[in-house]
């Protein structure tokens, strides 16, 4: 894989271009492995001051870096590329970027280790993301304690709606589509299902099991690091995107349901700190599972996904602890401290741990760490069901949770970041 020539502005092309270029590659490929602009930007000041003249200077924006000589006004533009890294790849860059931070590698040398980081593709992707998508679908069901109907429908769903998205990943222009129409197909054919078989009203965490995948935690998280680290067009431009693909996959859970007559509880809602308090008096396959398999759902929900982000096994084993580690404080911490509360307390926490993480172990990476916490964390099902029923009590509770999980986690970045 050889990457084109950078476009040189200002008619001087800047001393040092071999390096600089790059870093400006450097940066492009930490924008692909999810890092925010704030913490890519600091990445890069860190290695220009080791090892570039001091008139160099980096702007980054979500999908663009720009390297610059202020004695010229020369500037070369390294756009990322159209697809994101896998969470081993992301590892990798984490592992580059420390070598490069000690001195261990020089920034010369770097250009050929960052082309076999993007040649390791990884095989298979229908089957990963048909296999992964079951798996989360059907672990995030168990955890969330869904009807035994309802899980084993979602793990139908979740293989469906696993084939779906990687057919649109594969169509120009469809990925923008893919919340809205995984949404609707996901809720149409759960609505034929609980049609057909009289199962009355469908509480929501079934339907937005299949589709969990597709919650942008990533961006959210990104978003806010930025728009709290004063970066805040680039920070409030990913919030509203966020929101955004809410609103779509809201619209996709009200059109199926409208067009397969399918009857949302509107009072199905929960945050996951309030899944031990869901009861219910039905039995055989309508009855909840017991609460002890919700630990059996976290482990199933890790595997998936670590298998469709391909992370690897050492990777989905750290995805699983964290999100066991999630559900733990979530659940100790919420009825003391109500959902609310709990859900920025826990955000905090697992984020100042995972940037400890990456500080002592270079292949581990914030966002791969604390990416799957947002599954748990994100009031997505709760902002869901407020938008597709006009719930305005779930609404209120999802903007405050959502909030306090913006607290949290700047809070849990601002004690991390005392530790560099």
């Amino acid at each position: 894989m050889t990457t084109a020539p950078p476009p040189v502005l200002g008619g001087v092309e800047p001393a040092g271009t071999d390096e600089a270029l790059v870093l400006g590659r450097l940066g492009a490929l930490l924008l692909d492995a999810g890092t925010s602009v704030t913490d890519v930007r600091d990445t890069l000041d860190d290695i220009r001051a080791a090892e570039l003249p001091q008139d160099i200077s980096i702007g980054v924006l979500p999908d663009l870096v720009i390297v610059t000589r202020r004695t010229t006004g020369a500037a070369m533009l390294m756009p990322r590329a159209e697809s994101e890294l896998s969470f081993r790849q992301s590892g990798r860059v984490g592992r580059l970027v420390r070598e490069l931070r000690d001195g261990l590698t020089p920034l010369s040398q770097a250009d050929a280790r960052m082309e076999e980081i993007r040649a390791e593709v990884a095989g298979h992707p229908v089957a990963r993301w048909a296999f992964g998508s079951v798996l989360s679908a059907g672990g995030l069901a168990v955890l969330f304690r869904c009807p035994w109907w309802a899980i084993l429908v979602s793990l139908v769903i979740g293989g469906l709606v696993g084939l779906l998205i990687v057919l649109l990943q594969r169509v120009r222009g469809a990925t923008a589509l893919a919340p809205f129409l995984a949404s609707l197909f996901s809720t149409a054919l759960l609505g034929l299902a609980a049609t057909r078989l009289e199962l009355g009203s469908v509480p929501l965490l079934a339907v937005c099991a299949p589709i969990a995948v597709l919650v942008p935690g990533a961006l959210i998280t990104n978003g806010l690091l930025e728009l709290t680290a004063t970066d805040i067009l680039t920070g409030s431009a990913r919030l509203v995107y966020g929101v955004v693909v809410l609103a779509f996959m809201a619209a996709g859970i009200a059109a199926g349901a409208n067009l397969t007559g399918l009857h949302l509880d509107a009072g199905s809602a929960a945050l996951v700190g309030d899944v031990p308090g869901l009861a219910t008096d039905a039995t055989g396959w309508g009855a909840l599972p017991p609460l002890w398999v919700s630990w059996v759902g976290i482990v199933v929900l890790g595997i998936g996904v670590g298998l469709a982000f391909a992370a690897g096994g050492a990777l989905t084993g750290l995805i699983v602890g964290v999100m066991a580690l999630t559900y733990t404080l979530l659940v100790l911490l919420t009825p003391p401290l109500g959902g609310i509360v709990a859900t920025g307390a826990t955000s905090c926490v697992v984020l100042l741990l995972a940037r400890i993480l990456e500080k002592r172990e270079a292949g581990i990476p914030t966002m791969v760490s604390f990416l799957p916490a947002f599954l748990l964390l994100v009031p997505g099902s709760v902002a869901l069901v407020a938008l597709t029923v006009a719930d305005a009590r779930a609404l209120t509770t999802a903007m405050a949770t959502f909030a306090s999980l913006c607290i949290g986690t700047k809070l849990g970045s601002v004690l991390g970041d005392l530790l560099r």
